[in-house]
């Protein structure tokens, strides 16, 4: 049996001011070259575990059980846009989440509970976000950065969350296809 390209997130029910933007931003953007991300799989990556045997999920389960524990269910704000990569150089486009003790929390233990089984962490902290589009190529980069600065501080939607999930991906050419292989409810 081939390998598993696994993830852990929490699924993004995208509302009407969130789709309104999304929209905006595609429509306005839509001379560049852009690989935009499907609604139906937009997500919140608490852990990307990558290539995973698949013997291996029922560990992986276990732990993301083990996660769950102590998390109640709590909000997510999502607000801003953003690019990583530099303003002259951006390679993802992405839509924030403020600030919230409860996400770090269950990210922090999806984290510490993967390392008991042989997954470590990454190198860099967890930064929540929303990747909306990959940027290929911007041929106006001036407009792209004033285009994106209207967005800095825009009111998305509120989201209440009370599971999270183990999801494998499958890369495509038409776009990833994602299996929930397990879901965890607090």
């Amino acid at each position: 049996m081939e390998n598993l390209r696994l993830f852990v997130a929490i699924r993004i029910e995208a509302q009407e001011n969130f789709i309104t933007t999304y929209d905006f931003l595609r429509q306005a953007l839509d001379f560049n070259i852009i690989k935009w991300v499907d609604y139906q799989n937009i997500h919140l990556t608490l852990k990307f575990i990558g290539d995973t045997q698949p013997d291996e999920v029922a560990h992986i389960t276990n732990a993301l059980k083990r996660a769950a524990n102590g998390i109640k269910p709590f909000g997510l704000k999502l607000s801003r846009t953003g690019v990583f990569g530099s303003q002259y150089d951006p390679k993802v486009i992405w839509f924030g989440i403020d600030p919230s003790a409860s996400l770090a929390q269950l990210a922090k233990n999806v984290s510490s509970e993967l390392e008991t089984v042989g997954i470590l962490g990454d190198r860099q902290n967890f930064v929540p976000h929303l990747t909306i589009g990959r940027i290929r190529e911007i041929k106006d980069k001036k407009y792209f950065q004033q285009l994106m600065g209207r967005f800095n501080d825009v009111d998305l939607q509120q989201q209440q969350v009370n599971s999270f999930e183990l999801i494998a991906s499958e890369l495509r050419r038409e776009g990833p296809l994602y299996t929930v292989l397990e879901s965890f409810s607090f």
